[in-house]
């Protein structure tokens, strides 16, 4: 299955536009996201293939600058990428172009602080944005090489700059692309998702300086528009309650519940809820601890394309008893979450 790493899952899309209490010109903005997307999905799927191609035949990874530059696009509402190089996005009086670069630069310094990574790839490659995709499009997406973020239709979402979370998912896609290089099906797939859940919500609550209790563990909470808000809708998902139905996409909870074929989207809900689980039964900062375990394992060990859900969870096991061998605490974190989902 090729990559669909988008925030909006498809699926999600679809039912939306075929939704007879949207406007017409609403249901045609999602079919037009659907099928605008469909073909950068092409490029993502290039992209990862040659990231796997080129990493089997590097004689030795340079390291292209000590901190990634940061450069923003702007494409005018038009499907053309990169767009026009914006000169000073960071004090630019363009909102999304402002935003754009300020969260990344700000994922930029979360990996570096926080994991010691340089950039996406770890090599100081740069972090390009191209804000005002399309017309009114409703997604954002990281394509292989770099971000792309929609305004949205102003109803069910508004522009994607705006969620935190959102741009640490995507750009947490780069980064499994240049570690685990997980698949996009399967269990492979659900992790894939799964990993960009973690780190955008752990970027979110280190932005905000939050404990794992005070957090809200919502992802997709600030792309909300008021429609969706009025139908009851607060987020994409919810790592703490994966079947709510205040989530646009509910998921399951248990690893027993995730089918064959089932959309990474959906199947990434009881790791979501293992991580999430680990991170408030020990306590303190999600990155501090639970989030060192998950990015060991999402880094420490080369690619794995088509790891399965229940290896993942031994090797944070294992993963906690190595980096915390004086700390049995954070053993028991990562146990009990994996057994909140059955594994």
């Amino acid at each position: 299955m090729p990559c669909s790493c988008f925030i909006i899952p498809n699926d999600v899309l679809t039912r939306l536009s075929q939704d007879k209490k949207l406007s017409a010109p609403q249901r045609k903005r999602m079919v037009d996201t659907v099928e605008i997307s469909h073909e950068l999905r092409e490029l993502r799927t290039q992209a990862t293939r040659l990231t796997r191609v080129a990493a089997t035949r590097a004689g030795g990874l340079v390291t292209l600058a000590a901190a990634p530059a940061i450069t923003v696009y702007d494409c005018r509402h038009t499907q053309t990428l990169p767009g026009t190089p914006v000169p000073r996005p960071k004090t630019s009086s363009d909102g999304s172009v402002k935003r754009a670069f300020n969260e990344t630069a700000r994922v930029a310094k979360f990996y570096q602080q926080i994991f010691n990574r340089n950039s996406i790839d770890d090599h100081g490659m740069t972090m390009m944005s191209s804000a005002h995709f399309g017309e009114k499009y409703n997604n954002a997406m990281w394509n292989g090489s770099q971000m792309v973020y929609g305004d949205g239709d102003g109803s069910i979402f508004v522009d994607f700059t705006r969620g935190s979370d959102v741009i640490g998912h995507e750009l947490t896609h780069g980064v499994t692309q240049h570690s685990l290089q997980l698949a996009y099906s399967g269990d492979a797939g659900g992790l894939n998702e799964s990993m960009s859940d973690c780190f955008g919500s752990m970027f979110r609550q280190w932005e905000k300086k939050q404990t794992v209790n005070k957090a809200d563990w919502l992802i997709g909470r600030d792309i909300m528009g008021p429609a969706a808000r009025k139908r009851g809708l607060t987020c994409l998902r919810d790592m703490a309650n994966p079947a709510a139905k205040h989530c646009l996409a509910p998921q399951p909870t248990k690893y027993s519940q995730v089918t064959p074929g089932m959309d990474p989207h959906y199947s990434s809900g009881p790791p979501n809820l293992a991580f999430c689980t680990a991170c408030v039964t020990l306590g303190g900062y999600s990155w501090a601890k639970i989030g060192q375990v998950w990015y060991h394992s999402l880094t420490g060990f080369g690619a794995s394309p088509n790891m399965t859900m229940p290896a993942f969870a031994a090797r944070t096991r294992q993963g906690a008893r190595t980096l915390y061998p004086g700390d049995a605490a954070v053993f028991s974190a990562v146990d009990a979450g994996w057994k909140k989902v059955g594994l």
